[in-house]
């Protein structure tokens, strides 16, 4: 996060969240700081939901052993007529969708409204598995959708052998 000290601005540590340490590139602008987006492939301004993402990102690529070339974030979606747009998504070597990951700023508290939000993406992508996370608390889900319900999870589960 940046703070203006006269006509400059200076960066200072985001706050920490509920994942372990990873190292992160940044990179300063005019006005604010920059993160580097391993999967995009290139520098986003770090905004606190960014720094949540790019949290998980990591996890899910250093400790879930996901490969960065299945994840895809900030994608488009169109959910009746409007146009959304997702955090992030796993995808299965054949291209289906296998979690879907709604990812909010440390302040945001995980309510039934941020898992409606997640409900509502996912009936465009009909993923098995959901993660919420405001990267102090993280939510994982299976979906039972012959019950209509989602069934909490204590991790996010081994997608490959799923």
């Amino acid at each position: 996060m940046y703070v203006k000290r006269g006509r400059f601005y200076i960066f200072t540590s985001m706050q920490k969240l509920n994942f372990p340490a990873y190292s992160f590139r940044f990179k300063n602008s005019e006005k604010q700081a920059l993160i580097f987006d391993v999967i995009r492939k290139k520098f986003v301004v770090l905004t606190p939901e960014e720094w949540v993402r790019q949290h998980v990102v990591h996890y899910l690529v250093t400790d879930k052993g996901f490969s960065s070339a299945l994840i895809n974030v900030e994608k488009q979606l169109l959910l009746n007529g409007t146009k959304k747009r997702y955090d992030a998504v796993v995808f299965d070597k054949y291209g289906n969708v296998r979690l879907l990951v709604e990812c909010k700023a440390p302040h945001i508290q995980i309510t039934q409204e941020v898992f409606d939000q997640i409900a509502r993406y996912n009936l465009v992508t009909k993923a098995p598995f959901l993660m919420v996370t405001n990267g102090l608390d993280h939510y994982y889900c299976r979906m039972d959708y012959d019950n209509e319900q989602y069934i909490f999870l204590e991790d996010v589960p081994n997608l490959q052998k799923e």
